[in-house]
């Protein structure tokens, strides 16, 4: 149940320890719940007993504080996540080689939570080509809601061995670097620049 705002908690919103506490609390949101970052931000609000309007910590200022949270309390479970959901990232990416796969997000950034899933970005010349492909080799998946009006369709892979969010764009878009919601470029990588990845992380 959150908590009531109290008075001082609301005029002092400008606070270094009020705004880091809000930040401590998305991080661990998002660690342990694999919330992403929007209502990861707002839960914690409402957890603090923080006002609707609060203004709220930056992407970048999360990221850090979930690798630091990440660390201290999941480090040995947090490296065997990424491992996996990286492995199985390449898999998909090479069984969707037509679609121009890119990595992004969370797995390839190494913050990805307990529920965190894969997400790709495929340019197709139409969703329907990737809905056909998956369909033809039995693999289910339901639509998920775009987050932006530049992405044609986001499709849901369905199995808990190879989480994916597929999000697909139109082929003009791969030469456009996309941006995070606080302004940053989003990352995003090829399957061979995610093998190195993986490989410099075993070495």
């Amino acid at each position: 149940m959150p908590r009531r705002s109290h008075p001082s908690r609301i005029q002092n919103h400008r606070s270094p320890a009020l705004r880091s506490e809000l930040v401590q609390a998305t991080a661990r949101l998002i660690a342990e719940e694999g919330m992403d970052y929007g209502l990861a931000k707002r839960k914690a609000v409402r957890q603090l007993g923080l006002p609707e309007g609060f203004p709220l910590p930056g992407n970048a200022e999360v990221e850090d504080a979930v690798r630091d949270y990440q660390a201290f309390f999941q480090e040995d479970e947090q490296a065997e996540r990424i491992a996996w959901l990286r492995a199985a990232a390449i898999e998909l990416m090479h069984m969707l080689s037509p679609f121009s796969p890119w990595l992004t997000g969370s797995v390839l950034e190494g913050t990805a939570g307990r529920h965190a899933q894969i997400d790709l970005l495929l340019f197709p010349d139409s969703a329907k080509e990737v809905e056909i492909f998956l369909l033809d080799r039995g693999i289910h998946f339901h639509h998920g809601t775009p987050k932006s009006d530049r992405v044609e369709a986001v499709l849901v892979i369905d199995d808990e061995d190879m989480p994916a969010n597929l999000i697909i764009l139109p082929p003009r878009e791969e030469r456009i670097h996309g941006r995070s919601s606080d302004g940053r470029t989003r990352a995003r990588a090829k399957v061979e620049a995610v093998e190195a990845l993986c490989r410099v992380e075993v070495a």
